[in-house]
């Protein structure tokens, strides 16, 4: 066999041992991690501690798979003469190269900076429900330079992980998953307030959504057309506070469709001169 052929042939194999040996890694470092998730049951309600962990532990297992392929690469460029030479040569010139790299690599270090201080700090966790930009969903990912927020209507909104550090933003279930919800509904001034905190209280009862904790009807506002009742209400979590809101929404509105229907909302126009003149003359008329 021709000593170039032979050549080709030891580094294909070395290439492929190589090749293999990252992939078997990989896939070690994602089964770790996926056994290690499920044992945290991140979907139960009360789910803050097991969110906080799984934010680390696949921040982590990404590091890891960043890794794997770069020392991959390295050791298989460094099987190479001319990539040893390269190598022997940067080396030489250390201080240049360095400070190369380090204007050159200023912006990504930073991001990659970025990313564990947010792994590890957490101001964001995967799972807590955030408003960013006037968007508001759940933190779906978090990866090495960017968050992927899944938003109420399955669009997804691609933020740079940098922004979590530099930029206010609202996160609603920071120290706790449940949430509570306002409904504000427009009412006319004859509302009955009682019956309508007595049938507040009654559909709770009769919610699953509902976790027993907040039951508040209160009228926050009154204008001159009409009163603003504000319920609040408590559930679990985001989603279930959302649908929550909706629920007694329609119910609080069919109650008093059905029950008061001169409490809703409506227009007054009163002109006693006209009805004085008016109803006069249809005395005199009879």
């Amino acid at each position: 066999m021709p000593p170039e052929a032979a050549l080709w042939i030891r580094g294909l194999t070395r290439a492929g041992l190589i090749f293999s040996l990252a992939v078997i890694l990989l896939k070690m470092a994602n089964v770790a991690t996926s056994a290690y998730l499920r044992r945290l049951r991140v979907a139960k309600a009360d789910n803050l501690r097991e969110r906080k962990i799984a934010t680390k532990i696949k921040y982590v297992e990404k590091i890891v798979d960043v890794m794997i392929v770069f020392v991959a690469i390295g050791i298989f460029l460094m099987g190479f003469d001319s990539f040893r030479r390269v190598g022997n040569s940067l080396l030489a010139s250390a201080g240049l190269a360095s400070l190369i790299l380090g204007f050159a690599a200023q912006k990504s270090l930073g991001t990659l900076i970025a990313g564990l201080q947010v792994a590890f700090t957490q101001p964001i966790r995967i799972g807590d429900a955030v408003l960013v930009e006037n968007e508001w969903g759940e933190i779906e990912e978090i990866n090495l330079t960017y968050v992927v927020v899944r938003i109420w209507d399955l669009r997804r909104l691609v933020v740079p992980i940098n922004y979590f550090l530099e930029k206010p933003f609202q996160n609603w279930t920071r120290t706790s998953a449940d949430l509570v919800g306002a409904v504000l509904l427009p009412f006319d001034y004859s509302v009955p307030i009682d019956a309508l905190r007595a049938e507040l209280t009654r559909c709770l009862r009769a919610s699953p959504l509902w976790d027993g904790k907040v039951n508040v009807l209160q009228v926050v506002d009154a204008t001159d057309r009409a009163l603003t009742v504000r319920a609040l209400v408590s559930a679990r979590n985001s989603g279930q506070t959302f649908d929550l809101r909706c629920e007694i929404r329609e119910k609080l509105l069919c109650f008093v469709r059905s029950e008061y229907p001169a409490a809703l909302p409506k227009s007054r126009f009163d002109a006693p001169g006209f009805r004085e003149e008016h109803g006069m003359r249809m005395v005199a008329d009879a």
